[in-house]
């Protein structure tokens, strides 16, 4: 298959998972109720997204890279709400 077609097709994947984090973060810095977000969901969660992107950087690869970047901005902001209004 040609290697920017699945460098596409992972990239719109990405765009889509990461994007799905978008929602939560706006109502939570909206309201700043955090009250139903577990903080043992969102460590494991920050923590994994950090080791993706690590991966990512180490094996080059964009969409890896780019997802996990912004997933791990969106994520770490909802835990820091978390941690600071929780």
């Amino acid at each position: 298959m040609n290697p920017d077609v699945v460098t596409a097709l992972g990239l719109v994947a990405a765009t889509l998972t990461t994007i799905s984090f978008l929602p939560q973060v706006l109502r939570t810095l909206r309201t700043r109720d955090t009250s139903s977000i577990s903080v043992g969901m969102y460590a494991a969660f920050v923590t994994g997204v950090g080791l993706w992107l690590v991966y990512g950087l180490l094996t080059d690869d964009m969409p890896i890279i780019v997802a996990n970047a912004i997933t791990f901005v969106l994520s770490g902001t909802v835990f820091v709400l978390k941690l600071r209004y929780g």
